[in-house]
């Protein structure tokens, strides 16, 4: 039986990759980081998930355990942006499981939408500390654990904005660049140690953050302006939370033993469309 395919169930093949290995993730009480636990609470992981929001974590915890009533969950209020608050995460997770195997450094927001002429230099600095800056903090103190171990697989959070321009979004698209530029930087440094480092870039996602950007483009009619936004990907429609957790979780699996230092498009096509 080719390893890590437990079993036939229903036509569908069942993974258990991740069984007896600790996966820590940011941006956890929503979105790409709540499909991404589910995904790979159901292939066996034990789980820290880190948001500054309570209520998303419990959440999304209940969502796990609902899902896999014996998942072993931890959660850990923490705003990424503050360098002390991700060494007590990354800390927290140690105590808790005594490694950490995979890192999900995902956590992020949007931001507010104007011309560059226009963006604020307060609402640009916001979005570089959490997209940016706590990219770089996850990395710093997560790496410190996998060189110790000598082993380990992250995946950054980028983007389609990381790789292209991206309208009126000047703070994201720096911030997103730089993700792109973190990821192979330190991918080039760690992967002598057994760890392996890559990033995705979505494109629209149907998560909360999308939902969001609609409003900010058309609060009058966010459903109008969510339908003409989808018409710019070849595929019509907007990716699934699901799809972006099937894809981390290969990249952070034995299965993409030999990739490292990829930022990896999942956006329908609309990278390549310009």
């Amino acid at each position: 039986m080719t390893p890590g395919i437990r079993e036939f169930e229903k036509g569908t093949i069942t993974m258990d990759r991740f069984t007896d290995k600790v996966v820590l993730i940011t941006g956890g009480g929503s979105g790409l980081g709540r499909s991404t636990a589910l995904q790979l609470a159901g292939e066996g992981a034990k789980l820290a998930l880190v948001d500054v929001s309570a209520e998303g974590l419990e959440a999304t915890k209940a969502a796990v355990l609902a899902a896999v009533a014996d998942a072993e969950v931890i959660t850990i209020i923490a705003n990424v942006a503050v360098e002390a608050e991700v060494e007590n995460y990354v800390a927290e997770t140690v105590k808790a499981f005594g490694r950490i195997d995979g890192f999900f450094n995902n956590a992020g927001i949007e931001g507010k939408q104007n011309p560059t002429e226009e963006y604020g230099s307060e609402e640009f600095a916001k979005v570089l500390s959490i997209n940016l800056s706590g990219v770089f903090s996850g990395l710093k103190y997560v790496l410190k654990v996998m060189h110790a171990q000598g082993s380990g697989a992250i995946v950054n959070t980028a983007s389609v904005g990381g790789i292209r321009g991206i309208g009126n979004q000047s703070g994201y698209a720096a911030a997103k660049h730089g993700v792109v530029g973190l990821t192979r930087n330190s991918a080039m440094e760690y992967g002598q140690y057994g760890i392996r480092i890559n990033a995705i870039a979505p494109g629209a996602i149907w998560t909360p953050m999308v939902e969001n950007s609609m409003r900010q483009l058309d609060p009058v009619n966010p459903e109008k302006a969510a339908e003409q936004f989808v018409q710019i990907n070849p595929m019509k429609r907007y990716g699934k939370p699901e799809e972006i957790g099937h894809l981390v979780a290969f990249l952070l699996s034995d299965h993409a033993s030999f990739i490292n230092a990829q930022v990896i498009a999942i956006d329908g096509g609309q990278s390549y469309k310009y």
